[in-house]
């Protein structure tokens, strides 16, 4: 376990905010974890790769952040699928050795939630197991894919997610929660909402496919493929998974060069009868069919409204990608907010759609 007081967030978080933590712990097991508990007091954060957060300020509590890290595959007999003790059954009292029973055709990965994201889904890919290729290069660590349901190019993370492991922060108690208990939706889990700060995530288990079905219908991906392969050469997910690293390449900034969080806005899903009337006036308005309406590109309405390339003060919209919004240098939290309140004014006031940060702000 590290510790330290006064600690700089600098370094732990994409936007490049200069803020300090009263308190930083960093732990390296389930165990430490439990044991740190009963020191917590005031408002506790826990964080991953600080790809997704934006800090107003120092933060005046403890920040919390997971070491623990291991990718594991899982038979029935491995103990993190048994209940009693180790494990305990869900809050409903069910046993969730079931998650085991993947057949031929799946596989189960346990992994510890401060693994790097990337880099389970490259160990993925190069095992030969899919269902997380059209996830690659998204920044961040383990844990917060099933905060955040992160998600890109059809998929998101609930699609492969098997089970959850988590420490209630406030009893010490572990409970691991079956996918339909962690009330997944577009950008939004059970830890976002109703629990929210209660649990902090210790491992997730994905269920992943010994023969892998590819995504390829969401944006140019299809596109960029085909343009890379021979009509007689079958895809695999190593390509899918080097074609998608191209593009968020070629369209995302380098957080290490120019301070960002990705994708800063969620993208907005309207009703079909809303989408219908806005067709008529933007018939090229890209869209997607989803369950509950149609989804529409935040990004694509940003640049609608003129803000690809442009800034306010420090802050900025990257010229490559509108969805992303950058510290050109110096930028304040509230420079990012303003620019941030400013675009989302504009798009209501064009389109009549309210669009909405994906990121946090702390």
């Amino acid at each position: 376990m590290k510790e330290y007081k006064d600690y700089s967030l600098l370094n732990h978080n994409t936007f490049g905010m200069d803020v300090c933590a009263k308190r930083y712990v960093e732990y390296d097991s389930e165990e430490e974890l439990k044991a740190l508990i009963p020191t917590l007091d005031g408002e506790v954060l826990h964080i991953g790769g600080g790809s997704n957060l934006l800090f107003k300020g120092n933060f005046e509590g403890t920040v919390l952040h997971s070491a623990i890290c291991g990718i594991e595959e899982q038979t029935l007999s491995s103990p993190s699928l048994q209940g009693g003790s180790e494990i305990p059954t869900n809050e409903q009292g069910n046993s969730l050795s079931s998650v085991g029973e993947t057949g031929k055709g799946s596989v189960l990965v346990r992994v510890g939630a401060g693994e790097v994201w990337d880099d389970f889904v490259a160990w993925a890919v190069a095992h030969g197991l899919g269902g997380v290729e059209n996830l690659s290069l998204i920044p961040g660590e383990v844990g917060a894919s099933a905060v955040q349901n992160i998600g890109a190019y059809g998929v998101e993370a609930k699609d492969v997610i098997a089970m959850v492991e988590a420490v209630d922060l406030q009893s010490g108690e572990k409970r691991i929660f079956a996918p339909q208990e962690c009330d997944y939706a577009y950008r939004q889990s059970i830890f976002k909402k109703q629990l929210k700060g209660r649990y902090a995530i210790t491992y997730v288990t994905y269920r992943l496919q010994r023969k892998p079905q590819l995504k390829l219908d969401y944006g140019n991906l299809r596109a960029v493929l085909t343009n890379q392969s021979t009509v007689n050469c079958q895809l695999s997910i190593l390509q899918v998974r080097q074609a998608i690293i191209d593009i968020r390449n070629a369209k995302l900034p380098d957080p290490t060069v120019q301070g960002n969080a990705g994708s800063f806005f969620m993208n907005p899903v309207v009703s079909r009868e809303k989408f219908l009337s806005l067709q008529k006036d933007y018939p090229q308005m890209p869209f997607y069919e989803v369950e509950g309406g149609v989804k529409i590109p935040a990004g694509w309405m940003i640049d609608q409204c003129g803000w690809k390339g442009k800034s306010l003060g420090r802050a900025g919209v990257y010229d490559k990608q509108a969805l992303v919004l950058v510290n050109l240098g110096g930028a304040t939290s509230e420079e990012i907010i303003t620019l941030c309140n400013t675009i989302c004014k504009d798009v209501h006031d064009k389109f009549g759609i309210d669009i909405h940060p994906e990121v946090n702000l702390i």
